[in-house]
């Protein structure tokens, strides 16, 4: 399957990302959003994320463009595959993709880049389910070169291929997977993130220390050995040792954090309010955002040495 054209609908946090690294691989890809102030947003977003992309060296082709649509039939016009990017809702997501159908031909994939509701619940809005698929790229979209690609009950294989066909060209990693609630990555990172929260829910380490202790003790080890190959360098019998006695410790709520809720309580979202588990001026959130971005560039560098 030949693609060329994509449309991403909804720019948000991602579509910006994602519509660089389509355009640096040779894709047309078009932005649309409902709201002006976010396409302003995007137009300026863009540049930064091509940016990034120029330090990393990642691949490019000739052909590719992005450009912005307002109108979603303009947006969708000889899209090849439509990649949905709106908020995380099922009812919202289901009516975007039954107005996707009145505007594509058959053929057309369309994929959702949910981070965890059923790619079969949102194909049911569809008359060709058998064209609709999860590509789950990460975020900074341009700095996470991996995606998951999540087939529903009534998805084609041939879009399956198709799709990390797609993610091969641009020199991204996809990894197929069957479909579960939250999918692999946000299963194991919302695992991380539930005992790190108790941790710091029970007052055993500040949230300063937690966060030392994680990038450095786990995300450091993780980051070049995955958990698998970590499993076989430090031993199954040490696991086993360790895990007869650990597991049965570990927080299993299924209730929200108490330090999370009474954040939001009082209105601290996090950076986009200047407040969070953290305080930030805006100068603080500036600044951040480039020193990660510049130490994402390294990392990414340095393991595909």
């Amino acid at each position: 399957m030949n693609i060329s054209r994509a449309a991403i609908i909804g720019t948000g946090t991602m579509g910006p990302g994602m519509g660089a690294v389509l355009g640096r691989a040779g894709i047309e890809a078009v932005l649309y959003d409902v709201s002006a102030d976010a396409l302003d947003r995007a137009r300026s977003m863009v540049p930064m994320a091509e940016g990034v992309l120029e330090k990393l060296d990642a691949p490019q082709a000739d052909g590719g463009s992005v450009r912005f649509e307002s109108e979603l039939p303009a947006a969708l016009e000889g899209a090849d595959i439509v990649m949905e990017a709106v908020p995380e809702s099922l009812e919202l997501k289901r009516e975007i993709f039954r107005e996707f159908e009145k505007h594509v031909s058959p053929e057309v994939i369309l994929s959702s880049n949910t981070s965890g509701l059923p790619i079969t619940k949102i194909a049911e809005a569809c008359e060709h389910p058998e064209r609709v698929v999860g590509m789950h790229w990460s975020n900074p979209p341009h700095l996470i070169p991996m995606i998951e690609v999540i087939p529903g009950e009534s998805t084609d294989p041939t879009v399956v291929e198709a799709s990390c066909d797609l993610i091969r060209l641009f020199g991204y990693h996809p990894v197929v997977e069957k479909e579960i609630p939250g999918f692999v990555e946000n299963r194991v990172l919302y695992a991380i993130m539930r005992e790190c929260l108790a941790l710091v829910d029970e007052g055993i380490v500040d949230p300063e220390g937690l966060d030392l202790n994680v990038r450095w003790g786990i995300g450091y080890k993780l980051s070049v050995i995955g958990p698998m190959a970590l499993l076989d360098m430090a031993g199954l019998d040490i696991y086993k040792a360790v895990g007869s006695y650990l597991n049965g410790a570990l927080s299993t709520s299924s209730e929200v954090s108490s330090t999370i809720e009474e954040r939001i309580a009082a209105g601290k979202l996090g950076m986009k309010t200047g407040s969070g588990m953290f305080d930030y001026t805006p100068e603080d959130i500036d600044r951040l955002r480039a020193e990660r971005a510049a130490k994402f560039v390294a990392v990414r560098k340095a393991l595909e040495a």
